[in-house]
């Protein structure tokens, strides 16, 4: 009878894209509800599947971790790197359920602007960890870690106006703080795209 003494190799790769097109899947949907301005029950169930997938990936690569004797690249990035994507995910859905709960319905402007950056940032941040599959050739990959970064400062920058702008125009307090909450999730969206980029760029330093 022959045994098996190491541990199977995994293809973390593939389960890391497949992590990032949940994230990308998410955000274009969450464009999607902001542009018709509705948050029923319906799409935001489906927005909680994406999210209930999104969390099956992560675990699969978190058990995978402890199993696998060869790993493309230190175990605490693997760790770190998964946990961050799926926090994406789960923000992305937090906001669509919170807008859900407050019942809050119409097309707001600043806010479908705030989508669009959201998409943008997380399609870029697909690219990059796609890119970790040929760290021999990382400019391309930095090169999408640098915009996710510049697109956080571009959120902080919507964020501070929009939030000023509410401040100024909204007489009602119950919707002022209902729209600085969305908004403060909406940036944080994009602080932990940023924060993924930043694991992302690290590992390539290391395979330097």
């Amino acid at each position: 009878m022959a045994f098996r003494f190491l541990p199977k190799e995994f293809n973390f790769f593939d389960l890391f894209n497949k992590q990032a097109q949940f994230a990308v899947d998410a955000a274009a949907m969450f464009t999607e509800l902001v542009a018709k301005g509705a948050f029923a029950e319906e799409p935001v169930s489906k927005m909680r599947e994406i999210e209930h997938q999104a969390d099956d990936v992560a675990h699969d690569i978190l058990n995978n971790l402890n199993k696998t004797f060869i790993t493309p690249f230190d175990r605490e990035d693997i760790h770190a790197l998964a946990s961050e994507l799926d926090s994406v995910i789960d923000m992305i859905y937090t906001i669509t359920n919170r807008m859900r709960v407050y019942k809050i319905s119409g097309v707001n402007n600043d806010l479908v602007q705030f989508s669009s950056v959201i998409e943008k940032s997380v399609r870029t941040l697909a690219t990059a960890v796609e890119g970790l599959r040929n760290s021999k050739h990382p400019k391309a990959t930095q090169d999408a870690c640098i915009e996710v970064n510049r697109l956080e400062n571009v959120g902080d920058t919507m964020r501070d106006a929009i939030l000023a702008k509410l401040f100024d125009t909204e007489t009602n307090p119950i919707e002022l703080i209902k729209w600085k909450e969305i908004f403060q999730f909406a940036e944080a969206v994009l602080d932990i795209c940023e924060d993924v980029a930043h694991i992302v760029e690290s590992i390539l330093v290391k395979q330097a």
